[in-house]
């Protein structure tokens, strides 16, 4: 469960030989604005929640963090994020390569609308050091979203 998982997945959409692997991790957004020479806000972090028995994933802008407010009114409760080991065990990554591709099934993927301040950002592929650069309507096609939602704010 790692970046081959995404390789593969990517490989059937005609895509995989768009993935950057580095030489140094890029698994917190600090590390892949560096790595990408970019600003924070492109770089799209996976935050992985449980919401009662479900498990959800939001894509957000590197530059933006979850609004408890904002979070509960959309989805009906406070967020409460997943330990490394759910996150394994229930997406199917370790934190720091989560990302919104090839998740185990059951698990949603919302984006987050400070995201489309971007023509393309860059999400992880399933480890601590890929990227892929996608445009925004790609990563809503490609993570298979269940939409976009509101529910963060920008803080850098």
């Amino acid at each position: 469960m790692s970046v081959e998982r995404v390789r593969e997945y990517f490989k059937a959409l005609g895509i995989a030989d768009r993935i950057m692997e580095f030489e140094q991790p890029c698994a917190t957004v600090d590390q892949a604005a560096q790595v990408l020479n970019c600003e924070k806000g492109r770089v799209a972090k996976t935050l992985s929640f449980r919401l009662g028995k479900q498990v959800i994933l939001v894509v957000a802008a590197g530059d933006t963090r979850v609004d408890n407010a904002k979070y509960k009114a959309r989805f009906g409760r406070r967020p409460s994020m997943l330990t490394n080991e759910e996150a394994i065990s229930l997406i199917g990554y370790a934190v720091g390569g989560v990302c919104p591709f090839a998740v185990n099934e059951r698990v949603e993927v919302y984006l987050d609308q400070a995201l489309k301040r971007y023509d393309s950002v860059f999400p992880a592929c399933g480890s601590s050091n890929s990227l892929i650069e996608l445009a925004t309507h790609e990563l809503e096609l490609y993570s298979n979203s269940k939409g976009w939602v509101d529910v963060c704010v920008i803080v850098d």
